[in-house]
């Protein structure tokens, strides 16, 4: 690997995570400026559209994307993929950005890793690092900041805030562990695409999105297209792109950009007001986010050798 392909690869990563953010943004101009529209309908239309360009596109790269639904385990995984892991990240995130702002609610989402690490302890039984330990403790803190604004007997956010935001947090753990066992054979392209739009459809039969009567303008038509394009599916060919120029634990890094595009914009173009306690929290769940996906390099990189050491 060239100097050069992972420079491409880092900026891949990093400028997906940017629109991600940017996402946040433009999905809570459109909760401010049409009270009308609900979480439950954006993410209908946005996991929907993007759900069908990525099949579409993975048809037309030759990915064969129908051959999953021949078998049956990898069948059921996508379906839980959808259900279980892609309405939770998006469905609830959007929830907490419109009950709340995009920078609190992106931040909030960003404990992700540290439920999968959670969960590794519980189930697996793989104990965490000491790096993980104080990572942990970190991102309780700056959690803890950002909840409280340092009085510990009230609330600085809505617990409705808290709430959606938590789940979406608990969407980022699954979304990432429930298709780990397909996506080498089918391909990203494939179980996203199908993951989308089965829980875009779910949602559908929940509640329909052609019964909800509002009267979208062409500025928020344009928001709306940048969500699903810039947001979802631009973001998600670029990060799955720079996958094949640097390591998974290196593009997990690039994460950071997320919650700090959220926040610069929403301060530029929303006038959103945090305080003091809302950046040091902030600061230190993604030093800590960051901590973790290191650790994580690093004992990716002590199994590889032990692998080659014991093969030789």
């Amino acid at each position: 690997m060239t100097q050069q392909n992972h420079l491409r690869g880092v900026l891949l990563a990093s400028s997906a995570c940017i629109l991600w953010g940017i996402s946040g943004v433009a999905a809570s101009t459109l909760f401010i400026n049409n009270p009308h529209l609900t979480a439950m309908w954006l993410t209908q239309v946005r996991m929907i559209s993007a759900g069908l360009i990525l099949l579409v596109w993975g048809m037309m790269a030759g990915k064969h994307p129908f051959k999953i639904w021949h078998h049956r385990h990898a069948a059921w995984t996508a379906v839980s993929y959808g259900l279980l892991g892609l309405i939770p990240v998006q469905l609830c995130y959007f929830e907490a950005v419109r009950v709340g702002n995009a920078p609190i609610a992106t931040i909030i989402q960003f404990l992700g890793p540290f439920i999968i690490s959670i969960y590794y302890f519980l189930f697996k039984h793989v104990t965490p690092s000491r790096i993980e330990l104080i990572g942990m403790i970190m991102a309780f803190i700056g959690t803890l900041l950002i909840v409280t604004h340092g009085h510990l007997n009230s609330l600085a956010i809505s617990p409705v805030i808290l709430f959606w935001g938590g789940l979406s947090a608990i969407g980022v753990a699954t979304n990432t562990l429930i298709p780990r066992t397909i996506l080498p054979k089918y391909g990203a392209l494939t179980v996203t695409g199908w993951g989308l739009l089965i829980a875009g459809l779910f949602l559908t039969l929940l509640q329909p999105m052609w019964r909800v009567h509002l009267t979208i303008t062409w500025p928020q038509l344009g928001l709306l297209i940048v969500i699903i394009l810039l947001g979802t599916v631009a973001p998600f060919l670029m990060f799955a792109r720079s996958l094949s120029d640097i390591l998974p634990t290196t593009a997990s890094l690039m994460d950071a950009f997320e919650p700090l595009a959220a926040t610069v914009f929403s301060i530029t173009f929303l006038n959103v007001q945090l305080t003091s306690f809302d950046f040091i929290g902030g600061l230190l769940i993604i030093l800590a986010v960051m901590a973790l996906s290191l650790n994580t390099h690093k004992m990716l990189h002590f199994l590889r050798r032990r692998r080659a050491h014991s093969s030789s």
